[in-house]
């Protein structure tokens, strides 16, 4: 029988880890978190794909957890923190699992196997053991064009069924897939887009939300798309897309998250633009284009 798991719909945000020369930036990360706990969002991704976090180690991910954990507390903030787990080998991920049990964090987004492209029996025996490791609850993050495989959707109902599959981030960019699912799956069953260009056309066809990277900015006007689909004004809620349907573009012109970065850098909520390789830094033309943006927003 599906747990329900009602706190787990909106706008979450998958929140970028500042660096500075080198080293993860916690000042910066302070920073952020006091700036987004006083948004209204609906909860954070931490150490997942805006947050690099396939380049932060085992001890960095642990501060960058308990830094946001400690931030929140202080300010009281009650939104819920998911930490992002990916890997290929069902075992290191169970063990990543068992290893932050005891790190303030609410569940985990866990990405479908990369590179390795498991069948969907093999997904689906992925996503059970990794069930079976935790209590906390479990988004699955479906990102074929990212990790090579997609997880169809027999796939995703028959995991739906677990009690700690909480939901999906669905990255599958194929609307006619992502309908179907909405259409088909069980009503405790969580669909977040993570396309965020799609993140208003996803509301009005049924998902509970959406873990949007480009809500870093202007997060109260992707918030107010949100409360217009709920409250059934469908005017209202297009009219608010509208004014900020040109971000996600602009945010994702060059890989993702130097855009996003640089944008908070220009508004002073990060010291610095810094990404980790293989990321690198935003081309002039594009830093160009963000600081004509930061400066229409400011006008």
């Amino acid at each position: 029988m599906q747990t329900p798991h009602p706190d787990l719909g909106g706008l979450w945000l998958p929140l970028v880890t500042p660096f500075r020369d080198g080293a993860l930036d916690e000042a910066s990360l302070r920073r952020l978190t006091r700036h987004y706990a006083a948004q209204p969002i609906d909860g954070l991704v931490v150490a997942a794909t805006t947050g690099e976090g396939l380049t932060l180690d085992e001890a960095e991910t642990e501060c960058l957890v308990a830094v946001v954990a400690e931030t929140l507390a202080a300010v009281g903030g009650r939104v819920p923190v998911f930490l992002g787990i990916s890997g290929s080998d069902t075992r290191k991920v169970a063990k990543a699992l068992a290893d932050t049990a005891a790190w303030p964090v609410d569940g985990y987004l866990i990405a479908c196997p990369y590179y390795t492209r498991p069948s969907q029996d093999g997904m689906v025996r992925h996503f059970t053991a990794l069930a079976a490791s935790t209590a906390r609850p479990i988004l699955i993050y479906n990102i074929p064009y990212r990790t090579g495989v997609n997880l169809g959707n027999a796939a995703m109902l028959e995991l739906a069924a677990l009690p700690n599959i909480a939901g999906v981030k669905d990255c599958s960019a194929d609307m006619a897939q992502s309908c179907d699912l909405l259409r088909r799956k069980p009503a405790d069953f969580v669909v977040l887009t993570g396309e965020d260009a799609f993140f208003h056309p996803m509301l009005t066809q049924g998902a509970e939300g959406g873990i949007t990277a480009s809500a870093h900015i202007r997060t109260r006007d992707f918030a107010a798309v949100r409360d217009l689909v709920r409250t059934g004004d469908a005017t209202g809620a297009l009219a608010a897309w509208r004014a900020i349907c040109d971000l996600p573009p602009l945010l994702f012109a060059e890989p993702s998250p130097a855009p996003i970065k640089h944008w908070l850098w220009r508004e002073g909520l990060i010291d610095s633009p810094e990404v980790r390789l293989p990321m690198t830094p935003v081309s002039e033309m594009l830093a160009t284009r963000i600081g004509q943006a930061v400066a229409a927003l400011a006008a």
